[in-house]
């Protein structure tokens, strides 16, 4: 009841039920564009691609979640807003690593604006790429059935990789724009509105089989229990952290408070994933630029076999590990305590600190990478093997950590503007 109950006083307030009311405008719009397709494209032959196999499984079908089904439809929301996610990450990664950039970074608001700029100019070279791999991979008749492409031509790849293009950058505008005018972050909640947009679509889609089939309970079943016990334990996890005792210094004989350092299980959250899709993609976009046989075979290997479900394990494990590293630094957390007068009882501040943080984070790191690559691929292999059912496939894995994580990060959000509400209006 805590997060209706939050809902409910947020819209008491007249600020925030504005942002409320911006954020469903936006998502209609979203929902609007992934329902335009991509002028002399045919969405009726790539469906055909999905619904036999070709496309529907593997990371191709993780980036159909994601983007709301835009990919299935050919919209010009097709490449949906990873291209950006991506640039956003390689950014990251690139300031921990270049002191230029730290410095840059540094330097407030400025220089947070230079960042950005560059971020979109990745966003945009990204684009191109994967959505020129994209459409060489799907006007190949050899994928499962008829071209994508009504009129193939040169003039007709331009134009369709500049529209998809122009999606993403339209997108990644409009993600800036929630973020601004609406709660919580905007890249985060069009992924979000994504997911929940299509599941409806597909949940009813598989109904209408399931009553053809005699197998209704079945489905209903499977899907509310699917549905429950995921959540379940990823909202579990989500907000599952080790506490750590700190104690500061004070003079005299007053008894020091109590502090906790809260180490949390799941720290890298979703990027690990979004880091292993991006490198399963990058066989099919390559594929796509080398249309023989021998590397058609090869991208297919990557989109829903055994291949694709260990190399998923794998990489979503190797990732959480290395950005776990990156955003939590023990040495420099150890001296911040040390320049604080913090200190962990029994533990020698400096390097004796760090170490005890360091075993602590190896620890929470392999439980959660284990969590995460678990949640991504188990509940994909074990549906397919019973029979693939389409809306479960959305509710499992990847889709239920965006949807709970975003969930939880947007209450947290809409609780801390109630608090200050509060404390202004006290001041008042």
């Amino acid at each position: 009841m805590t997060i209706f109950t939050t809902f409910i006083n947020a819209w008491g307030h007249e600020d925030l039920r504005k942002r409320i009311m911006f954020i469903i405008y936006m998502f209609g719009v979203f929902v609007l564009g992934s329902h335009i397709p991509v002028p002399g494209t045919n969405p009726e032959a790539l469906a055909r691609i999905f619904d036999t196999g070709g496309g529907g499984g593997g990371v191709l079908g993780i980036l159909d979640m994601m983007s709301g089904g835009s990919l299935k439809r050919v919209s010009i929301f097709a490449l949906g807003i990873m291209p950006y996610i991506n640039a956003s990450i390689i950014f990251n990664l690139l300031v921990i690593v270049f002191p230029q950039l730290q410095e840059l970074q540094k330097e407030g608001e400025a220089g947070r604006k230079k960042i950005g700029q560059w971020t979109k100019y990745l966003t945009v070279v990204l684009a191109i790429i994967q959505a020129t791999g994209m459409m060489m991979i799907f006007s190949n008749p050899s994928g499962g059935g008829a071209s994508i492409l009504l009129n193939p031509s040169p003039f007709s790849y331009i134009f369709i990789i500049l529209t998809l293009t122009a999606g993403t950058c339209f997108l990644m505008w409009l993600g800036e724009l929630i973020t601004e005018f609406g709660i919580g972050n905007g890249v985060s909640l069009i992924i979000f509105a994504g997911i929940i947009a299509r599941l409806p679509i597909s949940f009813v889609a598989d109904l209408q089989t399931a009553v053809q089939n005699n197998e209704v309970v079945k489905v209903l079943v499977m899907f509310t229990v699917l549905f429950v016990g995921m959540i379940a334990f990823v909202v579990f996890m989500h907000l599952a952290e080790r506490r750590v005792t700190i104690k500061y210094a004070r003079p005299g004989r007053y008894a020091t408070p109590t502090h906790f350092l809260p180490l949390r299980v799941n720290m890298a959250g979703v990027i690990p994933i979004i880091f292993a899709i991006s490198v399963l993609l990058f066989p099919a976009t390559v594929a796509g630029f080398m249309p023989s046989q021998g590397a058609q075979n090869w991208a297919s290997a990557f989109t829903g076999s055994w291949y694709y479900y260990v190399t998923y394990f794998i990489l979503t494990v190797l990732f959480t590990f290395f950005y776990t590293a990156v955003v939590f630094n023990p040495t420099e957390v150890a001296d911040n305590l040390k320049k604080n007068g913090g200190y962990i009882p029994g533990i020698r501040p400096g390097k004796p600190t760090a170490d005890y943080l360091s075993r602590i984070l190896e620890r929470l790191t392999f439980v959660g990478a284990i969590y995460l690559a678990s949640v991504a691929v188990f509940p994909s292999v074990i549906i397919q093997m019973i029979g693939g059912l389409t809306s479960l496939n959305i509710i499992a894995g990847t889709s239920i950590l965006i949807i709970v994580g975003v969930a939880l990060d947007t209450v947290r959000e809409l609780e801390a503007r109630l608090t200050m509400m509060k404390y202004e209006s006290a001041l008042k």
